[in-house]
């Protein structure tokens, strides 16, 4: 049986890409580690690291050792926490979202769970989905409000990534102009009509989906500003920095500013709601119920009334 002690230790290795590093997180000497993995390789029969000057790297079978050890661990934590909420005197439930998200679809919906539930006690985390879908994986977020752009979703049945995705709402991507630009007045806009412009970015992980569409439109993309925040962005653009590419939900409605449609191919951001694929314990059903709620409030949700938004 394959000792689990030494699938941490190996999760290490993995994690650091060294004994000596991996041995310095442990508290273990460096001879210590090399002694576990070795024993591990020799319960085995196969080697699950390369070892070289320049650190170590795991072998297949190690990296299919190193996935069974990270949903070990993850079950272990949930566990843990399904444990810990037992031991409590109130029920708690913790949600993980970004912030563009969070602010249009979170409200309502925890306004709503929290009139029905005052017992939970809820504990909401601003993160990014590739900071909160391992928290979701590890049990230190019972669901995740995340979203993906054009293609696969982060969870798909039966794959390896320990969750489950539930869609909530497409967010198409709009141009955002300022009111004086030269195709405010349209309705609609290809992106190779903005082949000339500068461009403001909301968000970094937004570069590679604008560059392969400039790409699509014939032109090379030029980045006049790299923001993390799709406000600031629109701050710029209202004072002539260049033009930027928001999502529907994020428009901040300023009165300077007009949001244009794409022509397609148009790019879009896809919202949903990531939970472990074993969930269960107390949380289970107050999971359940939000989930109901968030995608009750997804339904209705549109671009705030505030918003202009030529040719919805």
């Amino acid at each position: 049986m394959i000792d689990v002690h030494r699938l941490s230790i190996l999760r290490e290795v993995a994690k650091h890409g060294s004994f000596n590093r991996a041995a310095g997180a442990l508290r273990f000497t460096p001879s210590a580690v090399s002694q576990q993995i070795a024993a591990l390789e020799r319960g085995l029969g196969v080697a699950v690291v390369e070892r070289s000057t320049r650190g170590v790297r795991l072998t297949e079978p190690g990296r299919m050792l190193v996935e069974a050890a990270d949903a070990i661990a993850a079950e272990l934590s949930d566990a843990q926490e399904r444990i810990d909420r037992l031991s409590s005197e109130r029920s708690r439930l913790t949600v993980a979202a970004f912030a563009s998200g969070g602010r249009a679809l979170l409200p309502a919906a925890l306004a709503a769970f929290a009139a029905e539930h005052p017992e939970v006690e809820l504990t909401i985390l601003e993160r990014e989905p590739e900071d909160a879908l391992p928290l979701v994986r590890a049990g230190q977020a019972d669901l995740a409000l995340a979203y993906h752009f054009d293609g696969l979703p982060p969870a798909r049945p039966g794959d390896r990534s320990g969750l489950d995705w539930t869609p909530l709402v497409s967010d198409p991507l709009r141009v955002v102009l300022p009111r004086g630009h030269r195709l405010a007045g349209r309705e609609r806009v290809a992106l190779g009509e903005l082949g000339g412009e500068r461009w403001v970015l909301g968000c970094l992980k937004t570069v590679d989906l604008l560059r392969h569409y400039a790409a699509l439109a014939g032109f090379e993309l030029r980045v006049s500003c790299s923001a993390t925040d799709y406000f600031f962005a629109q701050s710029l653009v209202s004072s002539g920095i260049g033009v930027a590419l928001v999502p529907e939900i994020a428009l901040t409605g300023a009165a300077d500013l007009v949001a244009l449609k794409v022509e397609p191919p148009s790019p879009s951001r896809f919202i949903g709601v990531a939970t472990a694929r074993r969930r269960g314990g107390t949380a289970g059903p107050y999971v359940e119920r939000l989930i109901g709620l968030l995608r009750s409030g997804a339904d209705g949700a549109g671009v705030p009334a505030a918003v202009e938004t030529v040719g919805v």
